[in-house]
């Protein structure tokens, strides 16, 4: 047997509206994530042009001001424009989700992939050489200071792949985006044969 959440607990049931309290997370972290990435870039405008890269912790990383009209590597460089375009289908996608999101560590993944997403969007729309096909401004550089090893990566980057890789792990643990869990029942019998009617059994996440 069930019980339905209690009032003002800001829960709803898969199909009900969105629970507030994951909405406003998920603004809130994309909002941090997103004047964090605008606040590191400044400096290293400010600070690293026209300077050798800044080596830190013994060599494992080196700051170093790059600015990139691709992705990793430069990959697709010709096609700058592209990439605003695909960053606001991901937006829209977030937006979209937002809409039904229930579920906390969610709306942190979530929240992480769209503040990156915006980071990188504000460079491609704003900076040089022009709107939308602006150069993303990198700066942090791993085991080589001139991304021989790693790519030259910003922290609206390192947000993206945090959000990312904790949405993989949601989903491999059966975490969905309405609050419920994908496994074993709730219910059950004795024996340990599963309640209800179904195929697939939820329990809340």
């Amino acid at each position: 047997m069930t019980t339905a959440p209690t009032a003002g607990s800001g829960t709803a049931g898969p199909g009900g509206a969105p629970n507030r309290r994951a909405v406003v997370v998920l603004a809130s972290i994309a909002l941090v994530a997103l004047l964090a990435d605008l606040l590191t870039k400044h400096l290293a405008l400010q600070t690293l042009d026209g300077r050798p890269p800044v080596r830190l912790l013994g060599g494992a990383v080196y700051l170093t001001l790059t600015r990139n009209s691709g992705a990793a590597w430069s990959i697709g460089a010709d096609h700058t424009w592209v990439f605003p375009l695909i960053t606001i289908g991901v937006v829209g996608w977030i937006v979209w989700m937002a809409l039904r999101l229930r579920s906390l560590p969610w709306a942190v993944s979530l929240g992480l992939v769209l503040g990156g997403a915006l980071g990188n969007l504000v460079d491609r729309i704003f900076r040089a050489p022009g709107h939308f096909v602006g150069h993303v401004v990198d700066m942090v550089s791993l085991f080589d200071p001139y991304g021989r090893v790693w790519p030259v990566f910003n922290l609206a980057d390192s947000a993206l792949v945090c959000g990312v890789l904790l949405a993989v792990v949601l989903e491999l643990t059966g975490r969905q985006r309405d609050g419920s869990r994908i496994g074993k029942g709730a219910g059950g019998n004795a024996a340990g044969a599963p309640s209800g009617t179904g195929t697939e059994q939820r329990e809340r996440a």
